[in-house]
C-alpha cells in the first residue's frame, strides 16, 4: 500500500508534526483527492487549540484545499479520476435534516466542516464526501483557487445576498485576509466601495484594490465619515474585532446592515435605539455550500479578483501557520505540495 505525508496535531496546543499515513481508500460516497495547495486560514486555530467541540486527535487540519481527484467510491457517478476539485469549510451534509429538505445545505444541523470533523487539506491526499467537492476552472490555479474557498466564498456570497445594489455605498472593514478580496467583490458587484482600516498604511493598497474612499479610524470617527457620505447601505465586518464592529453602527444608512463575517467569540455591543430609527440591522453569514463556491472561483476567474499569497511547502507547516497566526503574512499562507 502507497503512503502519504500529512501534517497533524496530536493534542491541543501542540506543534504540527509531520508523518506517514497510509493512503486510505474511498467509501461509498467518498472521493479521494490528491492535494496540491491548501490554505491556512485562521479558523484552523479552532482545532490546533483544540477550541472546537467533540474535536478527536490526531487530526489533519485544513479546509481550503485544492487538487485532483485520484479515486471515487460506490455510488459516485457525478465525479472523475482527473478532475479538479476543491473542498471548503463546508464539508458535507445530511441530506434529511429540515434545512436539507429545504435546500439550505449550508445551515445543514449534521454539517460536517473540512478539517474538523475529518482530516483536512494539510496533507497529500484526503478523503472527502462527494457532495463537498467544488469544481475549480482551469482560468485558476490550485494555489489561486485555495483561499477562495473560505476566505473568497465568505466574502462573496455576503456581499451577493446582502440586498445591496450597484451604486450603494458598501463599506469592508478590515483590509486584511477577507477584506482585501472583499474589496474587489464590491467594486466588481458596482458598489461604491470604502476601505475602512486603522492607520493610512493600507490606502494605497485599498485604493488599487478597488475602494472608491478610504477612511482611516484613527484620523477619523469612522461611523461619522460614513455619514457625511449618506450612510452605509451595509458594512462589511471582515476584521475580527467586536469592539470596532460596535464603533461603526452608527455609519449604517436607512435599512444598512452590519454584516458579519470576522469570527470572534467576543461579545459585540449595540443599543435598541441605534437599530429601532431608521431600520438598521445587525446579522452575520456562513461562507456557503460547494455551489456557492464554484460561484466564487467562477466570478474570481471573470473579474481577475487577486489573492495576495505567501506560499511554503508542507514540509513547513509550522512556520507558515505562524505566519498567519501572528498576523505577519500579507494576506493569505497556502500550503503546497510535492
Amino acid at each position: 500500500m502507497s503512503t502519504m505525508q500529512v501534517a497533524q496535531i496530536s493534542q491541543a496546543g501542540g506543534d504540527f508534526e509531520l508523518v506517514e499515513r497510509n493512503v486510505p481508500d474511498p467509501g461509498p460516497g467518498q472521493v479521494r483527492v490528491r492535494i496540491e495547495a491548501c490554505g491556512i486560514c485562521h479558523s484552523d486555530d479552532l482545532v490546533k487549540e483544540g477550541q472546537f467541540p467533540g474535536l478527536a486527535y490526531p487530526r489533519v487540519p485544513g479546509h481550503e484545499v485544492a487538487g485532483v481527484v485520484e479515486a471515487v467510491g460506490d455510488d459516485v457517478d457525478h465525479w472523475e479520476k482527473g478532475q479538479r476539485v476543491g473542498v471548503g469549510w463546508h464539508g458535507g451534509h445530511c441530506f434529511a435534516c429540515e434545512s436539507c429538505r429545504r435546500g439550505d445545505f449550508v445551515t445543514c444541523a449534521n454539517q460536517q466542516i473540512c478539517g474538523v470533523h475529518y482530516d483536512g487539506g494539510y496533507a497529500e491526499q484526503m478523503l472527502a464526501p462527494a457532495e463537498a467537492l467544488v469544481a475549480i476552472p482551469d482560468e485558476l490555479s490550485s494555489v489561486a483557487a485555495a483561499p477562495l474557498l473560505c476566505a473568497g466564498v465568505t466574502t462573496y456570497n455576503a456581499l451577493r445576498h446582502s440586498g445591496a445594489a450597484p451604486g450603494d455605498l458598501v463599506a469592508v472593514l478590515g483590509v486584511g485576509g477577507l477584506g482585501h478580496l472583499a474589496i474587489q467583490y464590491a467594486h466588481n458587484m458596482g458598489f461604491r466601495t470604502v476601505a475602512l482600516s486603522r492607520g493610512s498604511d493600507k490606502q494605497a493598497l485599498a485604493e488599487q484594490l478597488g475602494a472608491d474612499d478610504f477612511i482611516d479610524s484613527e484620523a477619523d470617527d469612522p461611523a461619522r465619515a460614513l455619514q457625511a457620505m449618506g450612510g452605509a447601505r451595509v458594512i462589511l465586518a471582515t476584521a475580527p474585532s467586536p469592539s470596532l464592529m460596535s464603533s461603526v453602527i452608527n455609519g449604517l444608512g436607512v435599512n444598512g446592515q452590519l454584516l458579519v463575517v470576522g469570527v470572534s467569540p467576543e461579545p459585540m455591543e449595540v443599543s435598541p435605539m441605534q437599530l429601532i430609527m431608521a431600520r438598521k440591522s445587525v446579522a452575520g453569514h456562513p461562507s456557503g455550500t460547494p455551489r456557492d463556491s464554484e460561484d466564487t472561483l467562477a466570478f474570481s476567474a471573470l473579474r481577475d479578483i487577486e489573492t495576495q499569497i505567501e506560499s511554503y511547502p508542507l514540509a513547513d507547516v509550522n512556520a507558515a501557520y505562524a505566519r498567519m497566526i501572528n498576523n505577519e503574512a500579507r494576506f493569505r499562507v497556502v500550503l503546497t505540495m510535492s
